[in-house]
């Protein structure tokens, strides 16, 4: 059975808001609140697997700090320019 989108939403931004480290909570709850609403299903996909990966590869890509794998380099550069914001 498929997850409403509404309640894929709302897990997102749940998980967005609650990482392991302050400053990718801060970073991701506000580019969740921001955006989710807006994106098609792609969009929510690769938002979604960009939730499982490690806070501190994360935090390493949105601050410019490492190379952001090809797959989240749209994304990312979106999430940083909201984080700079």
């Amino acid at each position: 059975m498929s997850e409403p989108r509404e309640h894929r939403i709302r897990r997102m931004k749940m998980r967005s808001m609650r990482r392991g480290i302050k400053e990718m909570d801060l970073i991701l709850s506000a580019y969740a609140n921001r955006n989710l609403d807006d994106m098609d299903a792609v969009g929510l996909d690769l938002y979604d697997s960009l939730l499982h990966e490690n806070d501190q590869d994360l935090y390493q890509w949105v601050t410019g700090q490492a190379d952001v794998p090809d797959a989240y380099g749209a994304l990312i550069s979106d999430i940083a320019q909201t984080f700079q914001k």
